[in-house]
Order: C-alpha cells, then sequence, then structure tokens
C-alpha cells in the first residue's frame, strides 16, 4: 500500500506577524435561489444608540446579463407578528407592518455627484468583487421597536409571535412587484439596545399599611443595591421590616416580575414572574423588626415552560434570553415601539390573621452590557452555518476570545475562508465571507 503525503511551505515569521496584525471583518452573504443576484452585510445586528440607530449598508451583486431591462430593489420592514402563520388564511395575515424603507438599488437613480458617499465596508466589498456590485444604504428613525419575540408553547411551529426585521432584495419591474423566490433574498436582522454608560439612582420604597382602629402600622422598607442589571446578573433585595401593629407577618415573597406592555392595543400588558424566592420561616411577630438581603437571578433557562414571556430576537436556533428592557426617550412615541419590556422587583408580606398582604414593586433596568471596540490583536471567532455547516475561525497572536453575539457559539476546527486583499493593499483587512444561516425551528425550517 502506497502513502501519499504533501509537505506546505512553513511560513515565514515576517508573514505571520503582519497578518496577525490584521484585523479580520466578518461579512454575511446570502445568494438567491437561481445565484443570480447575491447580497453582502457587515453585521446582522444593528444598535439603537436612543439618538440615532446604526445604518443597514452593504452591496448587492448581480448577473447584468440576467437582469436586461429590469431593477433591484431593497427593502427593509418591521413588522410585528400576532398570530401563527399557519393561521393566515383568505388573504388575512396576523401581522402588522411597523416600518417600512424602500429603494433602487441598480440601476442607481442619482447622478454621480448626488450618490452618499460609500462607507468603508462598501468601498472594499465593491474593490473585491467588481463593477456588479452596487451599494445599498437604509437608515432607521430612533423610534423603531426593538427585536423581541414571545416565548411560543410546545407544539407551534413557524416564526414566533413578536417584532421581526427583514431586509430584502429582490428583482422586478417597480418595488411594487410581488418577489419570486427564485431571483429575490431574505435576511433576518435584529435591532438591539445595550446598556447605557450612565445608571439612575438606586431604587427604593418606603410603604405602611394600617388596620381599622388601630393605632400602630406595619412599616415597610426596600431597595436594590444598583438601578442596572445585566444578563445573568444577581440582584440583591434589601428588606426591612418594622412591625409596630398587633399582627404577625407570616410570610415574605420576593419575585422579579416581567411587564411586557402590547403597544398596539391599549389594554393588553402581560405580566409573568421570571424569578422567585419566599421565605416562611422569618415571621415578624408584634412590636419586632426584621431586615434581610434577598438574592435572585432572572434567567430564561428557568421559565422554558412560560408561554408569552418576552425574549430578545433570536437570529439563529440558538438560545437567546430574556428580553431586555425598553428604554423610552420620548413617550409620545410608545405607540411606535411594538412591546415594551420592563421589570419590577415585587416584595409582599402575608400578614394574619385576616391582615391582607403589604406589596412594595421596585423597577429596574435589565440589558446587556455594551461589548468593548474589538482590539486588532484579539482572537476573533466567527461560525458559519451554511447548509453544508462549513465553520470559520480565524486567529491571531492573543488568546482571548471577544463575544460578537451574546449567546454562546461552539466553533469546529475546520478551514479557513479566509478571503486575501490584493497583494499591492497591504494595510487593507482581512474580509470573512460568511453564510447566512437558516433559522431552524421546532417541525419546520425557514430561511434566516
Amino acid at each position: 500500500m502506497q502513502t501519499t503525503s504533501s509537505h506546505s511551505p512553513n511560513p515565514s515569521p515576517e508573514i505571520d506577524d503582519a497578518s496577525s496584525k490584521r484585523q479580520a471583518t466578518r461579512v454575511f452573504k446570502k445568494s438567491s435561489a437561481n445565484g443570480k443576484i447575491t447580497v453582502y452585510l457587515g453585521k446582522r445586528d444593528f444598535v439603537d444608540h436612543i439618538t440615532h440607530v446604526d445604518p443597514i449598508d452593504g452591496v448587492v451583486l448581480i448577473d447584468p446579463d440576467y437582469m436586461k431591462d429590469r431593477k433591484v430593489f431593497g427593502h427593509v420592514l418591521a413588522a410585528f407578528r400576532y398570530g401563527r402563520e399557519d393561521l393566515d388564511v383568505l388573504g388575512l395575515t396576523f401581522r402588522k407592518d411597523l416600518y417600512l424603507a424602500s429603494e433602487q438599488i441598480y440601476p442607481c437613480l442619482q447622478d454621480v455627484n448626488e450618490r452618499r458617499p460609500l462607507t468603508r465596508l462598501q468601498e472594499r466589498l465593491i474593490k473585491k468583487l467588481g463593477p456588479n456590485a452596487y451599494p445599498f444604504y437604509f437608515e432607521l428613525p430612533p423610534h423603531c421597536p426593538a427585536s423581541v419575540s414571545l416565548q411560543p408553547a410546545p407544539g407551534d411551529t413557524g416564526k414566533p409571535c413578536g417584532v421581526d426585521y427583514e431586509l430584502k432584495a429582490f428583482v422586478g419591474d417597480c418595488s411594487e412587484d410581488k418577489p419570486h423566490k427564485r431571483n429575490s433574498v431574505r435576511l433576518a436582522i435584529r435591532k438591539i439596545m445595550y446598556a447605557p454608560s450612565k445608571v439612575g439612582e438606586q431604587p427604593s420604597i418606603e410603604v405602611s399599611k394600617e388596620f381599622m382602629l388601630k393605632p400602630n402600622k406595619i412599616h415597610l422598607e426596600a431597595s436594590l443595591d444598583k438601578e442596572l442589571y445585566h444578563h445573568g446578573e444577581n440582584i440583591s433585595v434589601n428588606v426591612h421590616i418594622a412591625n409596630n401593629s398587633s399582627k404577625t407577618v407570616k410570610k415574605i415573597k420576593v419575585s422579579v416580575r416581567q411587564f411586557a406592555d402590547i403597544c398596539l392595543f391599549s389594554t393588553a400588558q402581560y405580566k409573568c414572574n421570571v424569578a422567585e424566592v419566599e421565605d416562611d420561616g422569618c415571621q415578624v411577630q408584634p412590636g419586632f423588626t426584621l431586615s434581610k438581603v434577598f438574592s435572585l437571578t432572572p434567567l430564561l433557562a428557568n421559565n422554558k415552560d412560560k408561554w408569552g414571556l418576552a425574549l430578545d430576537g433570536q437570529l439563529k436556533h440558538e438560545d437567546t434570553n430574556l428580553a431586555s428592557s425598553t428604554l423610552i426617550a420620548d413617550p409620545s412615541q410608545r405607540e411606535n415601539l411594538g412591546i415594551i419590556v420592563q421589570y419590577k422587583v415585587k416584595v409582599k408580606l402575608c400578614i394574619t390573621p385576616l391582615g391582607g398582604d403589604l406589596v412594595a414593586e421596585l423597577p429596574f433596568i435589565l440589558m446587556h452590557p455594551k461589548p468593548d471596540d474589538l482590539d486588532e490583536n484579539n482572537l476573533i471567532i466567527d461560525q458559519s452555518t451554511s447548509n453544508n455547516e462549513n465553520k470559520v475561525n480565524i486567529q491571531s497572536k492573543d488568546s482571548s476570545e471577544k463575544g460578537i453575539i451574546s449567546s454562546p457559539q461552539t466553533v469546529k476546527d475546520d478551514v479557513p475562508n479566509l478571503i486575501q486583499l490584493d497583494g499591492d493593499d497591504t494595510h487593507d483587512d482581512d474580509i470573512i465571507f460568511e453564510d447566512f444561516a437558516r433559522l431552524r425551528l421546532k417541525g419546520g425550517e425557514a430561511d434566516a
């Protein structure tokens, strides 16, 4: 039996050092079914900075021989789905469009002097892809809703209810044409918001309960150690009880509650406990006081069975997290936000005999921290979940990790799909072309 081996020359240390100082740029791509148009997009998450939203910019690569006299249009649609897709009958859909932007990508309608300057990403992509790549640029208004989905019931299939964003490019004669699957591209994107750098005051509240024909009362003080918490962080609730009445505080319940206001309906609000602790061993007898700290951690992992729970929008088949709090800069724009998510800590004292309850609520903010800017010497790990399940893994000399998506990723060792730039541009960055993933759902499969 013969064995063959191939030897590749070892790269020089100078080349390794130069390449390690480059920053790898990930570019998502997705082609139409017939392969005649391909959309390239720099990212899938677009951050709402309250005053503005990151622009949606990229390029569309076309086959000019296929276009003939037809055009290429681009749409960005934000919609709220409040019913399952399989219930859409007789042309009636359980969804409401919240925002729509449209533009003609090819041929460009503007003169050369009137065109918007290309972004850095667009310049590099057009240089790499050639003259048949055409740029697009969409700006979302600052009061658009965030991407939020509602946890489906067991057995539900299709897209979950909630607010989702979609970027679509298609071939047609006018922008009102119905896109065909063979020559259109649909991409799921997200609008997200990170925790603000400035936080408010420490939440605290004082409440009392009086009883008929009794001069004294029960006094409750509750406070949190801060206003802003990150997902997965422990919440400490300080509780102080002064019982000056003749009643007994039999039980103390502390819970974290999620409130989801559906802005399409004036009275629709969903409440759900996402963390709870109960202490019935610390009874407060008349004339006594009690000070205690309760710890809770709201996690989606402990609430998988709760239908209608608001979650952060998800792009791939991966675990997400509880929906982040909605920051409202302008209360008059509430109706445009789709789903408003808020969190409160509820402290409840059960009083006997026949004393009723004493309740206090403390609002707080639950969000993701703003990720640090990527350093060019950090390790960048990208995951590609195309149809052939290829993975992309780019490493530099630093062994640390930078997570670009909040959910943990699993990366397999495979051949890197690294596209090197032209040799004459030694100071440019590397480009990674990554196929858009497919969103796999229970009982079915839908394009992402």
